[in-house]
């Protein structure tokens, strides 16, 4: 099975294509928590659109060559947001749900250790591939093969300061 390589405007287009099915879909929410790294991009473009406050839960699971690697899930802790409490109604974010675990044990994550009165929360994401423990309430891509998916902004992740300073230098 192929990699699936994304490009910025096929990214920015897809966030686009997340922002319209939730609209149509008719449900109100107050709360945009994104899942970062991943999540960050999609849901800080989705906040804007929406005009509803974000709040960042840092996760980590992937290391290795590559990060490539699934290892154990770990939460930041704490959630970080400008309100002063969550929302009632969270649309939770992230760019691609693959194994599942991250979405699936951050929805009971909210409601143990920020705030149990949460009355609904709801998934988005980008790309839901098949091999996933749970289907999110939104997507944009089915992805029944499981590729690996290299996103736009990748290449950062090999890129020292150093690499820039020369790679800018050499313009002027």
């Amino acid at each position: 099975m192929p990699d699936l390589y994304v490009s910025w405007s096929e990214y920015h287009y897809k966030i686009e294509q997340l922002a319209v099915q939730v609209y149509q879909s008719g449900w109100q929410f107050n709360q945009i928590v994104c899942l970062a790294r991943g999540g960050l991009r999609v849901g800080d473009i989705i906040s804007r659109i929406y005009q509803q406050p974000l709040a960042i839960l840092a996760t980590s699971s992937y290391s290795g060559p590559g990060k490539q690697e699934r290892g154990n899930l770990t939460f930041s802790h704490h959630l970080t947001m400008t309100t002063k409490k969550l929302g009632s109604h969270i649309l939770l974010i992230d760019d691609l749900v693959d194994s599942g675990i991250t979405l699936q044990q951050t929805i009971p994550w909210l409601r143990e250790n920020v705030d149990s009165s949460i009355a609904e929360i709801r998934s988005a994401v980008i790309w839901y591939k098949a091999c996933s423990v749970i289907k999110p309430d939104y997507y944009v891509d089915y992805l029944p093969d499981n590729p690996w998916i290299h996103q736009p902004f990748e290449h950062y992740e090999h890129t020292s300061p150093a690499d820039l300073a020369t790679k800018l230098s050499q313009l002027c």
